[in-house]
């Protein structure tokens, strides 16, 4: 499984209307293979209106929520 960030920049003045529509597109893509990354990225997200550009970081490993929730909980702890 192919996780990665995409993140998005958007049209001046886009913002209000294109919040409301990228809402209903995860910003952390998974896929099974790269191309239908690529398919996700350039289809369903780039081509929604007010979008400029996009930057998508591939990760390298994904970790659960458990232990994110975790990890952040060590510095928490020592507070």
């Amino acid at each position: 499984m192919i996780t990665a960030v995409v993140l998005i920049t958007a049209e001046k003045g886009a913002l209000p209307k294109l919040g409301e529509a990228l809402a209903a597109v995860d910003a952390m893509v998974r896929a099974r293979e790269h191309d239908e990354l690529a398919e996700i990225v350039t289809s369903r997200i780039a081509q929604v209106g007010g979008v400029a550009r996009t930057q998508t970081h591939v990760a390298f490993k994904a970790y659960s929520r458990h232990d994110l929730e975790a990890l952040f909980a060590i510095g928490a702890e020592q507070g």
